[in-house]
């Protein structure tokens, strides 16, 4: 059985926010702590309610993956590493830009991994910012898909 993409109800937040802490965690080995700290409270109380949101689950129907789109920009999107390198990723990239018509993403140019798999689906870089969103010194990638 294939997963698929759902939604995700405002009660489901924290749950969203554990996933996005553990996939954080696994991979951007950059931020320090009070980065990651800095950022929870934020993604909760603001940053999910700015994005069209939708998750993939698991047998449990427990969020195991998720995306977050604005206008046509992919704005988050974070596995679970329990079920990295599953195709959830994937799944979600496709649909986003299939259903939601992303075709930009802004990728820390430190998490690698992201950088990568990115260009592997047709994104390159259009530009880049020495300083993150939230003005910390992470540079970032402003990638936009190949049409």
């Amino acid at each position: 059985m294939s997963p698929e993409i759902d939604t995700i109800k405002k009660a489901e937040y924290p749950e969203v926010v554990n996933v996005w802490e553990a996939s954080v965690r696994a991979t951007h080995h950059f931020l320090r702590e009070e980065d990651i700290e800095y950022f929870k409270p934020l993604i909760l109380n603001t940053y999910l309610d700015a994005v069209e949101l939708r998750c993939v689950r698991n047998h449990e129907k427990r969020i195991i993956g998720f995306l977050g789109v604005a206008e046509d920009n992919l704005e988050m999107l974070f596995i679970h590493p329990e079920y990295r390198g599953q195709g959830i990723g994937k799944l979600l990239l496709d649909y986003s830009i299939d259903h939601l018509n992303v075709t930009k993403v802004d990728v820390n140019e430190q998490n690698e991994q992201a950088v990568g798999f990115y260009k592997h689906y047709g994104f390159y870089m259009i530009d880049r910012s020495e300083l993150d969103s939230s003005g910390k010194p992470y540079p970032t990638l402003h990638m936009q898909l190949k049409k």
